[in-house]
């Protein structure tokens, strides 16, 4: 069928050639918005600012004053190797962010040298052909060459919420706007910052975003120690300095309980944990497009699932046709006439150039049928509308005379159709016997409008209804083991999708979908209001004919219900709704762009079953968070109390540790809880319990005492090595020597016992990570290094001991630090402690 407004583009159309690309793109660069802002000097200016940082740089300095450059030196390489790796950390993050950034950039449809193809939208270059439709977004300024019916949302530059319609006048298309309706061919006449956007200098990177209840809960914590910190260094100091009357002593002590005092890892941790946890996803074809999204996924309660092409194939076929008129199947054996005109009118009633899968699904049957449709042009569509939804297009042939058909939700046609009320509840019966075998059902019609002038609204017209066509969409072959997968974590799925009420049950039948008979339409929510809907929204797993204004409130619902909501959709109209949700999911291949920029995650490959993976991760990456951050509080302990304890009871060695010594636990520490504990792999136990709260404390006040306690029990052990030391007048450099080496072994065993709460090391010694071991031997090799080496020995004021020593110190540190071994599988029967 020829349809001269919108077929194949000709020669005019024929686009840039690879040479005239190059050129265009050398004139005038990539198609990129790009703002100076320094990333590289926040990043140093934000390392320098950290409260550890300036601690460390205090005690550098007093130590070249006071004329102990040996001291001076190592400080100030820990410092330079401290920065180096919080920097090369903020540039991971970064690179990593950049990677997300590039994946979840918008693509754009151009023609060149003839060809359709798609293409990243910042290799677009002046000159372009660019192919714009419903749904997409405007990615250069351009100028319409070739339309369709195309109106388009201009709020972002104008602040009008209304869409503008476009012609050959009004012909000007801007980037970062958004094609509502229609289709047309523009040529690009601007990129990148030449752009109208561009020079107003609005980006959306450049949106700052609110913090998540984890990051303000992290911070918060972290600024209360810093505080604490620097307030005990000054009180500290000012103590140690009367008592010894030295400025410098009392600085020296005040600086080294500051820091046995600030976990500044944490934040370093919760940063890696989410940057790397969002780039992990990528491998599982799930892009998520800002890191924050990682921990609203290990919490999420309820996944609301659109059916078509998310729970569904996708791949539609036309299954079954009836004829109204006759009240009969149609089919091309028995009755073949009247399956013809039925298929004629439901192609006419479609798009020329269909992207819909119910659309192209009719094309393929029309043409396997050998059908034309004759020359007919189009002279009038009235878009897809109405409550149930349909569309008309209004034809006229090569002799003037006018064809008006329409299909859509049989209930929005035979409304408005010729049919006696008896007629009509036969028509609802059949089509509810179609759609209870879970097929799509659209209703053909024609009207017979025969005044000059056609009315403003597809809803005027008056239809002679012809037939009856059921679509067939079978589930997914996976979907039943991905449905269960989530029943099994303690997730509630839910239904939401625009079809008929018995084909949504239909499809949640074969699925294995809990209550499948429970099911509620749009309209019926329509009249609800938020407080009634709430109340009832948890009784039912399926919302048929809904609407996406109705989709937002059921989101809004489950919300106010304490639900974390994760929802899918494609659509132009889901852009709220995803928002809404705290997991917005749009689909990569089929969903709208507008969809794609609402939601917080795109499935690449469209298949649930990269969710369900997903929720595992983010429960994974949750966990390992957890644990690493426990083990920082755990080991803190014992570091504060070799500072605090010597001091407040005036023992022989108030001052057995300096700075140099703890800026080597914490270049330790430092890589344990970020890197370590980040590569941990997942405990199985994770996707059988049930979602954690999201808005609830990082750590309940259970696992906080707990780790509060380990602490203080290995805190003890090296304590009593300690006062053992000082009751057998153990030299000062032999004692340091003997209790750093326990709380190192201390530090390698914490490591191991963290690895899970419930399992014991019978079970985690099985755990793949390489990390873990060389962190071990790294930790080793360097403490004998220190200890046995002359030069290392000096600064650190050590010296060589016995070794029996390091027997007494590993047994101490094994019997006060493997204790919560034996208490694991008690805790793990009595549920107190999760995985």
């Amino acid at each position: 069928m020829a349809i001269p407004e919108y077929s194949i583009p000709d020669a005019r159309f024929r686009g840039l050639s690879e040479a005239e690309v190059k050129a265009s793109r050398e004139t005038w660069g990539r198609n990129l918005l790009t703002y100076h802002e320094g990333r590289a000097w926040a990043i140093l200016k934000s390392v320098l600012l950290d409260p550890m940082m300036i601690l460390l740089m205090i005690a550098c300095s007093i130590y070249f004053f006071t004329g102990k450059p040996n001291e001076g030196v190592i400080m100030a390489v820990a410092l330079a190797f401290i920065a180096a790796i919080s920097i090369y950390q903020s540039f991971r993050t970064e690179r990593a962010m950049k990677v997300l950034s590039k994946l979840s950039q918008p693509y754009s449809r151009v023609i060149r040298d003839g060809r359709k193809i798609s293409i990243p939208s910042e290799e677009l270059v002046k000159g372009d052909i660019m192919i714009v439709s419903e749904g997409e977004q405007v990615t250069a300024d351009a100028e319409i060459v070739e339309y369709n019916d195309i109106s388009v949302d201009e709020s972002l530059l104008t602040g009008e919420s209304v869409p503008v319609a476009k012609d050959m006048l009004a012909n000007k298309l801007f980037c970062g706007t958004t094609v509502t309706s229609g289709l047309a061919h523009a040529r690009v006449t601007a990129t990148g910052n030449n752009t109208r956007l561009g020079q107003l200098g609005i980006s959306m990177e450049r949106t700052k975003r609110g913090k998540t209840p984890l990051e303000e809960q992290v911070g918060v914590f972290v600024r209360r120690m810093a505080l604490l910190g620097l307030s005990t260094f000054a009180v500290v100091a000012i103590i140690n300095a009367i008592k010894t009357s030295s400025w410098v002593t009392g600085l020296l002590e005040g600086l080294t309980l500051a820091m046995a005092l600030i976990p500044e890892e944490i934040p370093v941790a919760f940063t890696t944990f989410m940057s790397l946890g969002a780039y992990r996803m990528i491998k599982i074809k799930v892009l998520v497009k800002q890191p924050q999204t990682v921990e609203a996924l290990g919490a999420a309660t309820v996944i609301c699932a659109d059916k078509t092409g998310t729970i569904t194939e996708n791949r539609m076929k036309v299954q079954e046709l009836y004829d109204v008129r006759r009240w009969q199947q149609a089919d091309m054996q028995t009755n073949r006439r009247e399956a013809e005109e039925i298929m004629l009118y439901a192609r006419l009633a479609s798009e020329p150039i269909p992207f819909d899968p119910m659309e192209k699904a009719i094309i393929q049957s029309f043409d396997d049928m050998k059908l034309s449709a004759g020359n007919y042009k189009l002279v009038k569509e009235y878009p897809l509308a109405g409550h149930p939804p349909f569309m008309t297009h209004v034809y006229s042939d090569t002799e003037g005379r006018r064809i008006i058909t329409c299909k859509g939700a049989p209930e929005g046609i035979i409304i408005n159709s010729l049919l006696t009320e008896e007629q009509k509840q036969k028509v609802r019966a059949i089509q509810e016997e179609m759609a209870g075998k879970g097929n799509r059902v659209l209703a053909i019609a024609v009207s017979d409008f025969a005044l000059p002038e056609l009315p403003s609204s597809q809803e005027e017209f008056k239809w002679r209804l012809l037939g009856l066509l059921a679509l067939s969409d079978p589930p997914k072959k996976n979907i039943a083991e991905v449905i269960r997968q989530f029943y099994t974590a303690g997730i509630k799925v839910k239904m939401i999708t625009g079809d008929y009420p018995q084909t949504a049950m239909g499809i949640a039948k074969q699925i294995g979908m809990e209550k499948p008979e429970r099911c509620i339409s749009g309209e019926e929510i329509s009249s609800m209001d938020d407080k009634k809907l709430a109340g009832i929204v948890d009784d039912f797993n399926i919302f048929a004919r809904v609407q996406p204004e109705i989709k937002l409130k059921i989101i809004n619902a489950m919300r106010a219900n304490g639900e974390v909501v994760a929802m899918t959709g494609d659509g132009v109209n889901d852009g709220p709704a995803l928002k809404a949700a705290h997991i917005g999911i749009a689909m990569g291949e089929r969903g709208s762009e507008v969809a794609r920029q609402a939601a917080s995650i795109v499935l690449v490959n469209e298949d649930l079953k990269s969710m369900a993976d997903a929720v595992a991760l983010g429960r994974k990456i949750y966990s390992n968070l957890k644990k690493a951050i426990q083990y920082i509080i755990t080991i803190h302990v014992p570091i504060l109390s070799f500072v605090v304890v010597p001091l407040l009871l005036n023992w022989q060695y108030p001052s057995l540790f300096k700075p140099v010594h703890i800026i080597f636990l914490e270049l330790i520490m430092g890589p344990t809880c970020s890197i370590v504990y980040e590569n941990e792999p997942m405990e199985e136990a994770l996707m059988m319990q049930k979602p954690r709260k999201f808005a609830s404390n990082f750590f309940s006040w259970r696992e906080l005492s707990l780790s509060l306690l380990q602490g203080c029990i290995v805190a003890v052990g090296l304590l009593s090595i300690l006062f053992f030391c000082i009751q057998h007048s153990v030299n000062p450099d032999r004692t340091r020597t003997f209790v750093f080496s326990s709380l190192i072994f201390s530090n390698i065993l914490l490591t191991i016992t963290g690895r899970s709460k419930t399992n014991t090391i019978l079970t985690t010694i099985r755990y793949r990570n390489h990390l873990l071991t060389y962190m071990i031997l790294l930790q080793l090799l360097f403490l004998f290094i220190f200890i046995g080496w002359g030069p290392m020995q000096q600064i650190f004021s050590f010296v060589a001991i016995p070794p029996h020593f390091y027997l007494i110190a590993f047994s101490v540190s094994f019997l006060t630090v493997f204790w919560i071994e034996l208490f694991k599988p008690v805790m793990k029967k009595w549920g107190l402690q999760k995985t």
